[in-house]
């Protein structure tokens, strides 16, 4: 095991448009990533799902990915074969994606689909021994009657009850990075605060690296060891997630002052007065 689990430099994802020529969403984007938790921040479409997509391998075919350095744990991620990618998916990386109940087969029992990917990882484990793992996973992520939870189907349980069975579906073969991409946005502020809680206790214990995606700075900045604010595609501050409320990018600086005050001010929210290219290239100079 390398001390950097993440290598990333001057990655590119590139989509054909209608008339042939490619538009980028995500452009020159650049960090590493140890056993710690990271967060990525930025408004929709700025390129942080695109970011964990093209780690995990899992981006459309008529994306266009491009990077001088694109390696998890020393495998590059660009030119490895299929099943290097296969094998490394799950076992090693793991993601929640957005909306992660729904991510879930509609027509497959929870538990079903968690023995599934035990299973995948290690065709010796036998049936039973893997719904055991199954379900002491349940319990881990903080799930009361995990027997129950296991059998059902995944419209029978709530929002945040699937959110942690995705969490534990992700966990359960071990992986040493997990990529979350939002998996509180959907959540009410109790829950919200247990999954976080639930991610925490494990990637200490499990001494695993985290990505965390998120439209909320405040959250960020309370969970996450650093944070890489995203916009129109690039990483334009990289900041402590402690120091985030002393942002120096005009942009960040606007995504904060742009957070609901307890107050109740019916201010205008600042608007940022330039072109979302020239704000990401110079870094916002006058």
């Amino acid at each position: 095991m390398t001390g950097k689990l993440v290598e990333i430099d001057d990655l590119r994802v590139a989509f054909r448009q209608e008339d042939g020529s490619y538009a980028e969403a995500v452009r020159g984007v650049g960090f590493t990533l140890g056993r710690e938790k990271l967060g990525i921040v930025g408004e929709s479409g700025s390129g942080k799902s695109l970011t964990g997509r093209s780690l995990m391998g899992i981006l459309p075919k008529t994306a266009r990915v491009s990077a001088r350095t694109l390696r998890f744990d020393g495998n590059d991620v660009l030119s490895a074969p299929a099943e290097t990618m296969r094998k490394l998916r799950g076992s090693r990386i793991g993601m929640i994606l957005q909306d992660p109940k729904y991510s879930l087969n509609p027509v497959m029992r929870v538990g079903r689909q968690i023995v599934e990917s035990i299973r995948a990882g290690d065709p010796k484990i036998g049936k039973t021994d893997a719904e055991k793992i199954a379900i002491d996973m349940l319990e881990a992520v903080q799930i009361r009657d995990p027997e129950r939870v296991f059998r059902a189907y995944p419209h029978e349980v709530s929002g945040g009850m699937g959110q942690r069975v995705m969490i534990a579906m992700m966990l359960v073969r071990e992986p040493d990075l997990l990529i979350a991409d939002e998996p509180t946005s959907a959540l009410d502020v109790t829950v919200q605060a247990r999954v976080l809680d639930i991610l925490d206790e494990l990637v200490t214990r499990r001494n695993m690296g985290l990505i965390f995606i998120s439209h909320d700075l405040g959250l960020v900045s309370r969970f996450c060891d650093r944070v890489i604010v995203m916009y129109a595609g690039q990483v334009v501050e990289e900041i402590a997630a402690k120091d985030l409320e002393n942002a120096t990018h005009p942009y960040t600086q606007g995504l904060l002052n742009c957070m609901p005050r307890i107050n109740g001010s019916l201010e205008p929210l600042p608007v940022l007065d330039r072109d979302p290219a020239w704000l990401a290239e110079t870094g916002g100079a006058k």
